[in-house]
This record gives structure tokens, sequence and C-alpha cells, in this order.
């Protein structure tokens, strides 16, 4: 099966991730790669992104790999999430990376890796994906 990365781009630029300016840019079932310009809306008051970015952008690549996965007739929501900020990221450009660690029929867990420019861990997020039945 293979992924429409324009589709899920057209999908991402609403909303939140949107504001965010979050682009996907490799994906496949296993593997879903989004990069983030770095610029001052993203920023704290000490030249630093902000970790409610960083965790917004993990969260929503996690959920995106989750989406591409998902059978028919359900959909996912964030369970849980927990993130680790490793160091600041400099550069202009930030890339996360989910890749799975459990891919379930009731649960998704993936972990996003977000490295700056320079190829340093700037964060890491583990985050569970509940999967739902629609009615």
């Amino acid at each position: 099966m293979s992924v429409d990365l324009e589709a899920m781009n057209q999908r991402v630029a609403k909303g939140l991730p949107g504001l965010l300016g979050i682009r996907f840019v490799e994906a496949t079932l296993d593997r879903l790669v989004a990069e983030l310009d770095v610029r001052d809306e993203i920023m704290t008051g000490n030249g630093r992104v902000h970790g409610g970015a960083l965790m917004a952008f993990a969260d929503t690549v996690g959920a995106y790999a989750t989406v591409v996965n998902l059978p028919p007739n359900t959909w996912t929501t964030t369970l849980e999430s927990k993130t680790n900020f490793m160091s600041p990221g400099n550069g202009s450009v930030l890339r996360a990376e989910a890749t799975p660690l459990h891919k379930g029929r009731s649960t998704m867990v993936w972990q996003t890796r977000i490295t700056d420019q320079a190829g340093r861990l700037v964060s890491l997020t583990t985050q569970t994906q509940m999967v739902l039945t629609r009615s």
C-alpha cells in the first residue's frame, strides 16, 4: 500500500498543524517523516523552539503515522504522550521521524525523533494512539 503525501499535506494544512507549517516529506507504513521551519512564531523569549511546538509537531506526525495504518471505518485519538527534550536545536529546519513500537488492533505506539539540521536529537516523543471504530 502506498501513502499519498500530497493528500496528507493538504489535510495537515488545516488547524494547528497548518499554523505550525508542518509538511510531510517521506511516508511508508512504518516510517513517516515531516519537516518544520524554525521561525519566530514558534520560539520562546530566549530564542529556543518552544517545547509545546515540539510536542505538537511530534503529536501530529505520530497521529498521521497511525492514520495511514488504520483499517477501514476507524479513526484515532492520542491516548498518551511523553516527550523528553535533549537540545535546543540549531538551524532553520527541524525534522521529525516517527516509527512504530507497536501496531495493534486497539492501540498503536509511535516513537518520534525530532532532529535539527546537524542531525542532533532535539526531542524524543513516545505516544500511544487509540484506534476507535466509527459508529
